[in-house]
């Protein structure tokens, strides 16, 4: 079962800079197909690194302040953070494994 938190700009601090765990931010937008390409990816990895990593997804366009703090220019997009620290930041369709493995080397 997979264990990704929507998240909304008033919630990034709680729910990913204070988090206990590492936490994969998964950024996106409806209008965005290569978005619906990652998102069972996205689904994969809460479910399969949820011991190891917590999963948030946030949607863009509605949530500009984290967009602009964290520069994102791209959608489908992937920050990786510990505590307050962005450690991970990628842009565009990503495969299941490369995510894994991006995963893997920073955990």
């Amino acid at each position: 079962m997979s264990s990704v938190t929507v998240i909304n700009d008033a919630q990034f601090e709680s729910e990913v800079l204070q988090a206990d765990l590492p936490v994969l931010v998964y950024l996106w937008a409806a209008w965005c197909g290569p978005c619906r390409l990652v998102s069972p990816s996205i689904d994969w990895i809460a479910t399969n690194y949820s011991d190891r990593v917590k999963v948030v997804k946030m949607e863009v366009d509605p949530n500009p302040e984290t967009v602009k703090t964290y520069k994102v220019e791209g959608v489908p997009a992937i920050r990786l953070f510990k505590g307050d620290e962005m450690i991970h930041s990628c842009e565009g369709a990503i495969t299941k494994d490369k995510l894994a493995t991006i995963l893997d080397s920073n955990l």
